[in-house]
């Protein structure tokens, strides 16, 4: 017995409906295709952001914030404010240093945690490395770090400003405040003898 199948209505001897199958297939595809990002996103996930809190404990973020406080030092002694930043990755490779240069250069723009950023050059991704700074990063950094999900961050204090800590860790930041005592005076001494540069940075009247 032979076999014949209307191409024009798509159908065979057991009512077998291309349009339908067609239908099912896009469905089908859809269903893989979602399947595959949740895949995906769940194994970044995993393997990004979280490899960085699996591998560090608090002496490992010591040890960086290290670098973080030498840029501080270096940002006060270039008569700036003394806030500094460093970004790594999960093993603790440090990829960019830098600190705040509002004064040094003139430009607002330039806050510890985006020089760092950008001394550290294109990176494949973000959602592994780890932002370590002196200071909570303001609402400007930590769009920053939101806007690249970058994994962590670990602040040396929150004392004299809490920036967006709180606003970070709602959206899957793992946050570690270190509450350094050499960033806190560090910092405070430098508000005390000048307010008005401090507020400014701060983008407070």
């Amino acid at each position: 017995m032979s076999v014949h199948f209307n191409l024009e209505t798509s159908r065979s001897p057991w009512k077998f409906r291309e349009p339908r199958a067609s239908r099912f297939g896009a469905v089908s595809a859809l269903v893989r295709r979602a399947r595959k990002t949740i895949y995906n996103r769940t194994r970044m996930v995993f393997f990004g952001y979280n490899r960085a809190r699996r591998t560090m404990n608090r002496d490992h973020y010591l040890a960086l914030l290290e670098i973080a406080i030498a840029e501080a030092r270096s940002g006060l002694a270039e008569g700036g404010i003394p806030i500094g930043a460093a970004l790594f990755d999960h093993d603790g490779k440090l990829l960019g240093r830098g600190h705040n240069r509002r004064i040094q250069e003139g430009d607002p723009s330039v806050h510890a945690e985006t020089d760092a950023f950008r001394k550290a050059g294109r990176q494949r991704t973000y959602r592994d490395k780890i932002m370590v700074t002196t200071l909570a990063p303001c609402w400007y950094c930590s769009g920053l770090v939101r806007q690249f999900r970058i994994g962590a961050v670990v602040v040396g204090e929150s004392v004299n400003f809490a920036g967006g800590l709180d606003w970070l860790r709602e959206n899957g930041v793992a946050v570690f405040d270190l509450a350094n005592q050499e960033c806190i005076d560090m910092l405070a001494d430098y508000i005390d003898k000048n307010p008005a540069v401090w507020h400014e940075d701060i983008g407070e009247d």
